[in-house]
């Protein structure tokens, strides 16, 4: 009796195991909460290495940022202190630049005056920036050579579409037509200095620093066909006149 007892004891516990296993399955695929917490596991195991990947590409999208051309961070990156860092690189580009744009003249400048072989009797002026901002070279040199009372005029045609801006370092170019190369000019004479005068964005300001770039020891010939160019941003354009 005792041993019937115990057989019925053990199939009452193994159908009881094996009811609560059916219904486990049967919890799993209705989609209820125990099927949830059962995926939660494995969907935070997927889930958190892309979370966590998205994180690093932000953070790297933040320190690879470049600054925009108005020197603030790339679009997108969503983090205001590489876009800080940004934006001070902006503003250094500035700062090399000196801020804000004055006129050219001698005291920011350095000219040199060389003589052409090609064009004939033709003389090229090459200015460059000297100082820390960006400087404007407005219309044209206004040249005197030697005690000369009056400046040449100037090739209307060669007027540039825009002033010509030097920044720190760089250089503007203006020529020269020193006589008639068929020597049809008249009152030609030989001079050994030269004064270039430098003018503003108005008649009406004051350009008091002037340039005084050597000439040949000998000297260069002018006659009344002397005339200049407009300042030009390049040297080929110079010339061209």
């Amino acid at each position: 009796m005792s041993s019937v007892r115990t057989s019925r004891a053990r199939l009452l516990t193994t159908a009881a195991a094996l009811a609560i296993g059916a219904l486990s399955l049967t919890a799993c695929d209705d989609g209820s909460g125990v099927r949830a917490e059962d995926a939660s596991p494995s969907t935070s195991s997927a889930a958190s290495p892309g979370s966590g990947s998205s994180s690093h590409d932000d953070a790297k999208t933040g320190a690879d940022a470049k600054p925009t051309a108005d020197g603030t961070a790339a679009p997108g990156n969503g983090k205001t202190g590489t876009g800080g860092s940004g934006g001070s690189g902006g503003s250094g580009g500035s700062h090399k630049s000196g801020g804000k744009a004055v006129t050219c003249q001698g005291s920011n400048t350095k000219t040199v005056a060389a003589p052409l072989n090609r064009p004939v009797n033709h003389m090229l002026l090459t200015v460059t920036n000297t100082g820390d901002s960006n400087c404007y070279l407005y219309t044209y040199p206004a040249v005197q050579f030697g005690e000369a009372q009056s400046v040449p005029p100037v090739i209307e045609a060669s007027k540039p579409q825009a002033v010509v801006t030097l920044a720190p370092g760089e250089s503007g170019y203006a020529s020269v037509n020193l006589s008639a190369a068929d020597g049809s000019g008249t009152n030609g004479h030989t001079v050994k200095s030269l004064t270039v005068h430098f003018q503003g964005r108005t008649a009406d300001e004051d350009v008091p620093s002037a340039a005084h770039p050597s000439l040949p020891v000998k000297g260069v010939y002018v006659d009344d066909s002397l005339k200049v160019t407009y300042w030009q941003q390049s040297m080929d354009t110079a010339i061209d006149w």
